[in-house]
């Protein structure tokens, strides 16, 4: 393979990253599936350049956007890269949105090509009433009217002239690599949006080339590491920087089975998961019923916040492992790490974030709201004017050069003239002995009010909760400003989370403690 380097001071290319590192690494094993199968750093570019010359030789044109519904495994990263290394775009969809959000999306990102697993295809076709039966409402794939790639063995469903993943990755292969094109789109990620108004961000080729190897580099990823998650934007910046990323099972969580999780960990020296999953692991391991290997030396946490009951009881059990906390967005990844030292050694109000990586500038305005921007800032949201900077939604400050977050404006409480910030406070009482978490939420009253409510976790199943609730209250005035002290404390066994990196779902909180108000009064 050949192809131009980028001069020093142009921006970061994601394949021109990749393609350096696969020429660098060779036979050096880059990637391995979750059935086991793994492929070498020459054998993966070589296959990402076959698929991409497979997709322009069926008809694919630069600019065009695949609609993608594969789920993370060698075929799907194989494919990803080569719809980029093609000039296209990969459209994330997930096709459990429902047929009203799947249309409104499609509508908006105007595909010509969709991707997805055989599978989902036949099921899609032919087993919408058991799909249905599990509340999976399915959109009808073969009714798109774009042309498609499946992944897996051909099963019935499969439109007539769906390319074959694994037979556009074997073809011949070319004899360059694509030059280097930071300004080429290459992502869509839908983020928050309604059906009548669906919003997705775009990447560049250089958004996510600064990005992916800033992350890398930030993880203390290198040659011969291995990274074991199923998480693309953590598995791509170890491709990125020469390390060897392993793949779990399909659909495994930690907490569901915390001794498999340790057990797929062999040889590991890295790994990533979500704060709430790691409670369960550091459980197991307490218990005995699982270790993790003496080859991890990073356990990297994000897509939540990371509080310090978590972090030290964890530093406690695993007193080996260098814990990595991630901030960042889908618009700009990441931010900033921080390690879990640094994060137990903050003082003050607030949750330390870290420094900001190389190139990511940051500032607050007025009202205090975190603003970003920097290489890895995405282009901005499809149809809409280019993003120049980033408004995060994070109340933030900066202290001594490093980022500490102070809470979610959409959070922000009001009692009387006073606005409570729940970030402000809540690492400070997760950091009190014998709490692993804490979570303040408004709770509508019997008279239209709100009570403001501090639920807290504690850090052993079996603790006294009364006790502890008491203990909580005794230390607040000393962490929370008295306008904005709690009215009620209350201790939970867990908080409830949401989403696939499982954040606090402050919605789903405030309900179950309205629900067991209105319990108490009846």
């Amino acid at each position: 393979m050949t192809g131009t380097r980028p001069a020093a001071d142009d921006p970061i290319d994601l394949l021109t990253a990749f393609f350096d590192t696969a020429e660098r690494r060779a036979d050096a094993p880059a990637l391995t599936g979750p059935d086991g199968r793994t492929l070498g750093y020459r054998e993966l570019a070589r296959a990402v350049l076959t698929t991409a010359s497979g997709l322009r030789a069926a008809g694919m044109a630069a600019g065009e956007r695949m609609l993608f519904s594969v789920r993370p495994g060698p075929d799907g990263v194989v494919l990803a890269l080569g719809v980029i290394a093609a000039g296209g775009t990969v459209v994330f969809a997930d096709p459990g949105a429902g047929p009203e959000l799947f249309t409104a999306r499609r509508e908006l990102a105007r595909p010509r090509w969709a991707a997805a697993e055989s599978l989902l295809y036949a099921v899609a076709r032919y087993g919408r009433p058991l799909a249905r039966r599990r509340g999976l409402l399915l959109p009808h794939y073969h009714r798109l009217g774009l042309r498609h790639v499946h992944t897996g063995r051909r099963l019935p469903g499969v439109p007539a002239g769906a390319l074959s993943a694994r037979r556009l990755a074997a073809g011949p292969a070319p004899a360059d690599r694509p030059g280097p094109a930071p300004g080429q789109e290459a992502l869509v990620v839908f983020t928050s949006g309604t059906t009548q108004a669906p919003r997705a961000v775009v990447h560049t080729r250089g958004s996510l080339g600064a990005g992916l190897v800033g992350c890398g580099s930030a993880l203390c990823m290198g040659d011969g590491d291995v990274l074991h998650t199923d998480q693309l934007m953590m598995g791509i910046p170890a491709l990125v920087a020469g390390a060897h990323w392993t793949m779990p099972p399909y659909g495994f969580a930690p907490a569901a089975d915390p001794g498999r999780f340790t057990r797929g960990l062999a040889g590991a020296t890295h790994a990533f998961c979500v704060p709430a999953d790691l409670p369960a692991v550091l459980d197991a391991v307490e218990r005995g019923e699982a270790a993790l290997p003496a080859s991890l030396r990073h356990l990297v946490l994000g897509g939540a916040p990371v509080l310090p009951g978590l972090l030290r009881r964890a530093t406690q059990v695993l007193p080996r492992v260098r814990f990595l906390a991630v901030y960042g967005m889908t618009e700009i990844v990441p931010v900033a790490v921080a390690t879990g030292r640094a994060k137990l050694a903050h003082r003050g109000p607030g949750d330390l974030l870290g420094t900001p990586l190389p190139g990511v500038r940051v500032r607050t305005a007025p009202d205090g709201e975190l603003l970003v921007s920097g290489p890895n800032l995405c282009r901005g949201y499809l149809g809409e004017p280019p993003m120049t900077e980033h408004a995060t939604g994070d109340l933030a400050r900066l202290e001594n050069g490093e980022l500490v977050l102070l809470g979610r404006k959409k959070d922000m409480l009001i009692r009387g003239r006073t606005n409570i910030y729940p970030g402000l406070y809540e690492p400070a009482v997760a950091a009190l002995p014998g709490v692993a978490d804490a979570v303040i939420v408004g709770v509508p009253d019997t008279y239209g009010d709100e009570r403001v409510v501090l639920a807290v976790v504690p850090e052993r199943p079996a603790a006294d909760r009364e006790s502890l609730a008491d203990a909580v209250r005794s230390r607040l005035p000393a962490l929370i400003d008295a306008a904005a002290l709690p009215d009620e404390v209350v201790v939970l066994d867990r908080v409830p989370v949401t989403g696939r990196t499982r954040k606090p779902d402050r919605a789903a909180l405030r309900d179950l403690l309205g629900d067991r108000t209105a319990g108490a009064a009846r």
